[in-house]
């Protein structure tokens, strides 16, 4: 999901991060397609070893997308992902690896933000339904004819979680798609490819980065992003939308080596009583990012991205540091103290945030959009002639989209309804609807008092349970860092209310968080649909199972209303608010499931068990003839793979087996890393740094430079760190 509007105030705040992707298209002879060369140079003037891909980035456009008809079928959804997989390999080219991460078993953190979608999806389609009936038996009633509706099965996009059968015939298409590639695409076959789907546990950029964290290898200069915006119906029933031709969606590229520019000059304090540490600060800069949003935690009310939350932020942390000789963060480990700092200096300013808010809301009621060219206002007696239009029909399409954006600022934020073109709305959000009053009014005098009697139903005198709140706030501040820079704490933890608390509200924190309990496991992929799915998605799931979300006598039918309250928090759109879901108590979850575990069928099982990356080579890769004798010899005990045959990777396989006599796929004993593995072995903690490349070109600021002498601020890894990667699990194709 992401942090909203976090790409576009990175992309505007530093605009030399973005290059537009060249992308050679196939062509037709003779009636003949010719694909894409993939062997020849990269059009972009870079060559990339390895492509990692967040798969679900890619599911979900494909299965059901928003600018163009929805494939008829899951066959026409398979074809639509493996277009879309070729499209982003023709682009980027891959040289070394292509990692491929689908979203398995998300920690428990992850699961209630799940579920609130999936309970929101199921709630829209019903309702849309519902208003779709209701218009054709008013249209009925008044004499008017309408054709018969088209049954139509609608597409439950909540069959993309871990355990349904859709993702199963996902990874099976998938492995086909791979198998092909290798054998019939020259670009491919010296590509190590890794698959790792939904039944591998963890989200998918996560996965990648753990697969990074291993390896320890070069990264690519470059990493793609894919700049796509969903469609807004044009007109209440989209009967505008073909008033513009759809583009094809196009992709560009992130210069993440530009960012870290940006950044050093960001970041960089002078004065400090101490050497400044570039990338201590910048670990700081992603800590600071968490408190504008993230997938595991609301917002602080008082930190809205849209308002320069974040260079609030850092100006703030530039005077902590310098105040107490330290930084925030180490290796994924948060300093307290300074982190209370900093709010306490925010909470000092949020009275005047809040109010200013309120004013400039006020202020964007401010006059419509003006056009230029031949629409626009001329003053009388103009002897001139009005500036001529190129387009009419652009011109016209502009003056309504920004006539729109004007009218939705006054509920948009500062700059907010410039950014609303593309953002997803649902039909039931019309203009003409009153906006609902917001009973807070953070504006005024008494709002902390009237925020936790509205949100949490308690006085705000109730210290006990603010810090209650503000505890489960700081663990969650402890469990993101840690999950990003070492891996999953806890599988368990999770924040377990549906706000925020203040920045005034953290005093005396430095005490309130030791340490995530050890030893916890992902729930298995069934166990994660009972979690996240409606009763209306329950379809996706064993039969007894789904009776325990729609039984009177069910022990945890409370999990699962039929309804529930939207609370908009101070927004105007229902997709805005929060969904005030009843948290799922995981005991009582587990014990209900205890007694129908018995009813799963073979296929069941098998899709509730979890696995491992899957590794393929073809019969041209360094690594074939190596393992072709392991397999002939039947793999003998304790034998490594050589890392020269295979760009750095290590392991000691466990499995092998021969795939189509062009194909082979290997195991790697099933180890996971958790934190503190690294510090075992290496006698000082692991930290993230940026691969370099001495074979690529970088690019800077305003210039191209050569990198075979690398920038300070990039450092290059040493050739032993590649044994932290010999952890990696990898299965075999049955």
């Amino acid at each position: 999901m992401g942090v909203p509007a976090f790409f576009r105030w990175l992309s505007r705040k530093y605009p030399s991060i973005i290059v537009h992707c060249v992308e050679e298209k196939g062509r037709e002879c003779n009636g003949v397609r010719i694909p894409v060369d993939t062997t020849k140079p990269n059009p972009n003037e870079v060559e990339f070893d390895n492509l990692y891909l967040d798969m679900n980035g890619i599911i979900h456009p494909c299965t059901h997308p928003e600018d163009k008809p929805a494939p008829k079928n899951e066959d026409e959804m398979m074809v639509a992902i493996f277009e879309y997989i070729d499209r982003l390999f023709n682009i980027v080219r891959p040289r070394r690896v292509l990692y491929m991460a689908i979203d398995g078993v998300a920690p428990r953190a992850k699961m209630n933000q799940q579920r609130s979608r999936r309970f929101r999806a199921s709630k829209e389609g019903v309702e849309l339904t519902e208003e779709k009936s209701r218009m054709r038996e008013e249209i009925i009633s008044r004499g008017g004819y309408l054709p018969p509706e088209e049954i139509k099965e609608r597409f439950d996009s909540n069959c993309i979680t871990p355990g349904t059968e859709f993702m199963d015939n996902l990874a099976h298409c998938l492995r086909y798609y791979v198998a092909d590639r290798l054998s019939n695409d020259p670009g491919w076959r010296n590509v190590t490819v890794f698959l790792s789907d939904a039944s591998v546990p963890g989200e998918g950029e996560h996965k990648i980065m753990d697969f990074i964290r291993r390896q320890r290898a070069l990264i690519s200069v470059f990493s793609i992003y894919c700049q796509g915006t969903a469609r807004e119906k044009q007109g209440q029933h989209d009967e505008f939308a073909d008033t513009m031709p759809v583009a094809e969606q196009e992709f560009i590229f992130i210069r993440l080596c530009v960012l870290r520019e940006y950044l050093a000059r960001e970041l960089t304090m002078a004065s400090l009583p101490f050497t400044f540490d570039f990338e201590r600060s910048v670990d700081d800069w992603v800590f600071m990012c968490f408190f504008v949003g993230n997938d595991f935690l609301p917002h602080l009310p008082s930190l809205e991205i849209r308002e320069g939350a974040i260079d609030r932020l850092v100006n703030i942390y530039k005077d902590v540091v310098h105040k107490t000789g330290g930084y925030l963060t180490q290796n994924g480990y948060v300093n307290l103290e300074r982190v209370e700092m900093i709010m306490q200096a925010v909470g000092v300013a949020e009275d005047n945030i809040f109010k200013k808010r309120k004013e400039d809301d006020v202020r964007q009621q401010g006059p419509a959009y003006l056009t230029t060219g031949q629409f626009a206002p001329h003053a009388l007696g103009r002897r001139d002639r009005p500036e001529p239009v190129q387009n009419a029909r652009h011109q016209a399409y502009d003056m309504r989209m920004h006539s729109r954006e004007q009218h939705n600022k006054s509920s948009a934020g500062p700059s907010e309804g410039a950014e609303n073109r593309g953002v997803k709305r649902k039909a039931e959000d019309s203009d003409s609807e009153p906006e609902p009053e917001d009973v807070v009014r953070l504006w005024e005098e008494g709002w902390k008092q009237r925020y936790y009697k509205t949100k949490f139903d308690v006085d705000v005198m109730d210290e006990d349970f603010r810090k209650k709140v503000v505890r489960s706030y700081v663990e969650g501040l402890c469990w993101v860092l840690r999950y990003y820079y070492q891996g999953c704490a806890s599988w368990k933890w999770y924040f377990p209310f549906h706000y925020a608390p203040f920045a005034s509200d953290f005093k005396d924190i430095k005490d309130m968080f030791t340490e995530f309990e050890k030893g916890t496991k992902p729930f298995k992929p069934l166990e994660q649909l009972m979690g996240v799915f409606p009763a209306a998605s329950g379809n996706f799931l064993p039969e007894t199972w789904r009776t325990l979300m729609t039984s009177p006598v069910s022990s945890i039918i409370d999990f699962y209303p039929d309804d529930f309250a939207i609370d908009l928090n101070g927004k105007k759109y229902a997709w805005q608010g929060v969904a005030l879901l009843p948290f799922v108590d995981e005991q009582r979850l587990r014990a209900a499931l205890a007694d129908v575990y018995a009813d799963l069928t073979a296929e069941e099982v098998k899709r509730n068990s979890l696995g491992s990356d899957i590794l393929f080579i073809s019969k041209s890769h360094p690594l074939f003839d190596f393992i072709h004798e392991l397999y002939r010899t039947e793999c003998p005990e304790g034998t490594e793979i050589p890392a020269e045959l295979c760009h750095g990777i290590q392991g000691t396989p466990a499995l092998l087996s021969l795939f189509h006599n062009f194909l082979f796929v290997f195991r790697i004993p099933n180890k996971v890393l958790k934190p503190g593995d690294w510090e075992k072995g290496n006698r000082e903690p692991w930290r993230p740094q940026l691969g370099f490349n001495p074979n690529r070109q970088q690019a800077h600021l305003g210039q191209s430079v050569s990198s075979h002498h690398p920038p300070p601020a990039v450092k290059c890894f040493e050739s032993q760190s590649f044994k932290a990667f010999a952890l990696m699990k990898v299965l075999c194709v049955v």
